[in-house]
């Protein structure tokens, strides 16, 4: 201990030697924290559009105490009261770590989180993301990284390798496998996490050879249903390369600034709905970025890879909210303007077959044209891939945990409801960061959000640390699920009508049309 007077000690800061050098942390209260800790080669110069490689190892101390810059990105990221400050720079593959005790013989439980937002923006220094309260709760280490986004992490482009953002995440599993002992972690308990296009990317991680034996146990929190077939993927590379005046190959591209191109990117997004009888339901998505069914870095879809048992070995937690949609409903100022035009559009692009327009007016019959365009968006988009997950894995011979949050935001007078996102804050308990902003807006925190909150750190760290979250494994006779509301109970599953209009329906990799 060194002293600031003598009745104040104050904690060394904590030291680790990892494979590729030591790293000085900070004590915060009582988690030491490290971040921004290189665990790959900056992707930039030769390693352009290349597979990850280790990072170079460093001589003396490494100062660990601020967040690596983002990757390239949509200019979107942003909070809702502006711009974030974030670190500049193009060292974008750094790690981050929160833990109880940086001794390698505690051998914690390890959580890593794995970030969403659509494939195209996302940073792990983000205030949302801040993993104090759920180190603390389950008395665990935690885990983030930054991974690629956009055209450098997803786009399918000549002389490159497929899926980099996917590449770049199991780089970082091999670097916890590899360091996290030192960290007071346990590399044979580790369970990864992630929301939106995070889930989604764990979902891969479940179907990747290359992510195989990297973790235990998964948590997917509103699994995209978007994955590109390889012919598409190029497709829409071949066009975001267009806008910038080059032909879609790591080559010419990497002769460009990465913001010129991820300009380039957001130009092409905002008129996808051009490319619809090219392009199908991907025309119709916020993001031109999908994970590409290559063939070779994801062999196929997650749904086909658990049935064949891919996965079986892991345990798997799997859910999604109940009005996943509502927030860019309320996001693109569309509360109260769907007519059932747009209504009829929505059920006959989204909806699992080509009968889905009638369908979902019968098993909705008192659904306004609004309530349908968004139930079938939430469906195809969502809650739909989310199940199906579970029952894929089921289906190949392992087991898996369900949850609906239907709890309701009380942002924006209540229109939210159980809107896509909201796990995010009550999971971290950052309500006033990030999108907790608009979840919470002029409302403060409600004390059955903090309760919630409290019940949600509480399944997850129970689950990474017991492989139970505190509610029985999903089958499909009972379909036992947790619900998570104002009072968390277990009872069948609760969407059973969208259920049984997409029984059958497998969510294939999204075509490339003509």
């Amino acid at each position: 201990m060194t002293t600031a007077g003598p009745c104040h000690p104050v904690a060394e800061a904590p030291v680790v030697r990892t494979a590729a050098g030591a790293v000085r942390g900070r004590m915060e209260g009582d988690l030491a924290v490290f971040r921004g800790i290189p665990f790959a080669e900056s992707p930039v110069g030769q390693g352009r559009f290349g597979a990850p490689k280790p990072a170079q190892a460093w001589d003396g101390v490494r100062a660990t105490n601020a967040f690596g810059p983002p990757p390239p990105q949509d200019a979107s990221f942003q909070s809702e009261s502006g711009e974030l400050e974030v670190p500049t720079g193009d060292n974008w593959l750094t790690i981050n770590v929160w833990t109880p005790d940086a001794d390698a013989e505690a051998r914690r439980p390890v959580m890593v989180w794995i970030y969403g937002g659509a494939y195209k923006l996302g940073h792990a220094g983000s205030p949302g993301y801040d993993a104090q309260h759920l180190a603390r709760a389950g008395d665990l280490v935690v885990v983030t990284f930054n991974y690629r986004v956009g055209i450098e992490g997803f786009a399918r482009i000549d002389g490159a390798p497929a899926n980099r953002g996917l590449l770049d995440q199991v780089a970082a599993l091999e670097w916890v496998q590899e360091n996290i002992t030192a960290f007071g972690g346990d590399p044979g308990q580790v369970t990864v996490f992630g929301e939106s296009a995070g889930a989604g990317s764990i979902a891969s991680l479940l179907a990747m050879p290359s992510a195989r034996g990297l973790f235990r146990r998964a948590i997917a929190q509103s699994v995209p249903g978007t994955f590109f077939s390889d012919e598409l993927a190029r497709d829409i590379a071949t066009e975001i390369a267009a806008e910038a005046g080059l032909p879609a190959t790591a080559a010419a591209l990497s002769t460009v600034a990465p913001q010129s191109l991820t300009s380039a990117s957001q130009v092409l997004g905002a008129r996808m709905r051009q490319y619809e009888g090219r392009w199908g339901q991907a025309a119709s998505t916020v993001t031109p970025f999908s994970p590409v069914v290559d063939g070779e870095v994801l062999p196929c879809t997650p749904w086909q890879a658990l049935q064949a048992g891919a996965a079986r070995d892991v345990e798997l937690l799997v859910g999604h909210n109940r009005d996943e949609w509502r927030l860019f409903l309320v996001m693109g100022g569309e509360v109260g303007k769907i007519d059932e035009k747009q209504a009829a559009w929505a059920l006959r692009t989204f909806g699992p077959g080509p009968d889905s327009e009638r369908a979902y007016g019968v098993a909705f019959p008192d659904a306004s044209p609004s309530e349908l365009y968004e139930r079938v968006q939430t469906d195809w988009l969502f809650s739909r891939p989310s199940l199906n997950l579970a029952e894929a894995q089921i289906s190949g011979g392992g087991q898996a945990h369900v949850y609906e949050l239907t709890w309701s935001a009380p942002g924006y007078g209540g229109l939210l409801g159980a809107c896509h996102g909201l796990d995010v804050p009550l999971l971290f308990g950052t309500y006033q960061a990030d999108l907790g902003q608009l979840l919470f807006a002029d409302s403060g925190v409600p004390a059955e959000a903090e309760a919630l909150g409290v019940h949600l750190r509480s399944s997850w760290t129970a689950f990474a640390r017991t492989g139970d979250p505190g509610w029985p494994t999903y089958d499909t006779a009972s379909r036992q699920t947790q619900v998570l509301d104002v009072e968390p109970q277990v009872q069948p599953y609760p969407e059973e009508v969208s259920r049984q209009l997409w029984k059958g329906y497998d969510f294939p990799a999204l075509p490339l049309l003509n």
